[in-house]
């Protein structure tokens, strides 16, 4: 399930991943809260909060996670992720050097500075 944290700056989509996040929880909460940012700031931010209550994707939310990310390649200006999940931070570090924009892991503890980072 993806929740959205409220409070940050309009250009930011701040989400916070609960349990196992699925396809569904990206064409209802994440790819509209993205097309709507898009449609009043050129570039946006994004923050990705995999705490302690993040269990994991399906198949199809890591499908719809490589489209949005492919149809708006250009669209972002940075991406923080707050994890503490190894396998997740391993994979978000992977993928970082072919994504277009600055990415950066904070551990869970430093969400503070995560949501900092992003609205700066």
């Amino acid at each position: 399930m993806l929740k959205v944290i409220e409070g940050l700056p309009e250009n930011v989509v701040a989400v916070d991943a609960q349990g196992t996040v699925t396809g569904e929880d990206y064409d209802n909460i994440l790819i509209p809260l993205v097309e709507n940012k898009l449609k009043h700031h050129k570039k946006i931010r994004l923050l990705y909060v995999a705490g302690p209550a993040f269990s994991g994707l399906t198949a199809e939310a890591v499908w719809d996670d490589a489209r949005v990310g492919a149809k708006h390649w250009t669209s972002f200006d940075k991406i923080a992720v707050v994890s503490d999940v190894h396998w997740f931070i391993n994979a978000v570090r992977f993928f970082s050097f072919i994504i277009p924009c600055p990415v950066k892991v904070f551990e869970n503890q430093k969400l503070p500075e995560a949501k900092t980072w992003v609205s700066e």
